[in-house]
């Protein structure tokens, strides 16, 4: 007999338990402002989701602004429940064929407006590198020569060749042919002594840490002076350098392609030279560096170096 009472007494506990249970998954307690039912009792309730317990309940209004939130202005946006990761039900009344057919046209506005904002900036593009084009040319041959050519041309042809001058003069000045011909220098010139007058070589043969050191250097250098920028100014600015050049330096050549032509390799020539002389010390600078032991000697040996270079950058600018 009190094996049975126990029991029962067991039994009774577990039915108290789960009748408690139940009666908390009925308390309706909103999980986003926490509110129960009972601080607001005219306020709507919805189970959006498949969540249990307290957290299946939750206001209408509560739950529009967090859904509002999770779509941030697009209403055909799915919103999922963070829990249960079920997808939110919502349901929009009938507004009439009208509004609908403005809500079709705003979908398809919204869709092809990035198509046209690109086909407008493309275009603007291409009529601009016409337009670079045909003053190129006219600066290169000349301004009458240039109107006669292009006003006896085909259009057709005109239109497909102008564009290409900008993008071609773009396209080479994108190789760097001072790196291959400095590592020509590099490798087959270096035992000249005769040339070490017009480029210094330095001590190219020592260790493997400094020479590997200054390899480093002189990639770094090289990739740093890939800006887009610099490579779009300098070939869009290639045509009027050369022209310059070329009545300075050649106004015994009548014809103005000739003499603009001289103009622009003489230019490049001697840019490439300076360019080349510079990452050659350059390269030989960051090979050549130490890391010194931390004295006071050296620590005023390096102030003493750090004033003197700060010093001559002032008097410089």
């Amino acid at each position: 007999m009190p094996s049975d009472k126990k029991v029962s007494g067991l039994g009774s506990s577990a039915s108290s338990q789960a009748l408690q249970v139940s009666e908390d998954e009925n308390v309706k307690s909103c999980w986003v402002c926490f509110a129960t039912e009972a601080d607001d009792r005219l306020a709507a309730w919805v189970q959006p989701c498949k969540c249990i317990g307290t957290t299946k309940w939750v206001h209408q209004s509560c739950l529009q602004r967090w859904v509002d939130e999770k779509q941030k202005g697009n209403i055909t946006r799915k919103v999922l429940c963070p829990q249960c990761k079920a997808e939110y039900i919502v349901v929009f009344p009938s507004m009439g064929a009208f509004v609908a057919l403005l809500d079709a046209l705003e979908e398809i506005t919204h869709k092809i407006s990035p198509f046209i904002a690109g086909g407008v900036l493309l275009g603007s593009i291409y009529w601009i590198a016409i337009t670079y084009g045909a003053v190129t040319v006219m600066q290169v041959v000349g301004h009458r020569e240039g109107l006669e050519m292009m006003e006896s041309a085909d259009p057709l042809v005109l239109l497909v060749l102008l564009p290409t001058i900008p993008v071609t003069l773009i396209s080479a000045k994108m190789y760097n042919w001072e790196d291959s011909v400095l590592i020509f220098l590099r490798k087959y010139c270096a035992k000249i002594p005769a040339l070490g007058y017009i480029l210094p070589f330095g001590n190219v043969e020592g260790d493997r840490g400094a020479i590997v050191s200054g390899q480093q250097a002189n990639s770094q250098n090289n990739t740093s002076h890939l800006s887009p920028t610099r490579i779009f100014c300098s070939a869009l600015l290639l045509p009027t350098i050369s022209t310059i050049i070329g009545k300075m330096f050649f106004r015994s050549v009548q014809n103005n392609l000739h003499r603009t032509i001289l103009g622009g390799l003489t230019y490049i020539t001697i840019k490439g030279a300076l360019k080349i002389y510079h990452k050659q010390m350059l390269y030989i600078r960051h090979s050549s560096r130490k890391i010194l032991d931390y004295t006071e000697s050296n620590l005023k040996l390096y102030r003493n170096n750090v004033a003197d270079t700060s010093n001559e950058s002032e008097q410089v600018i």
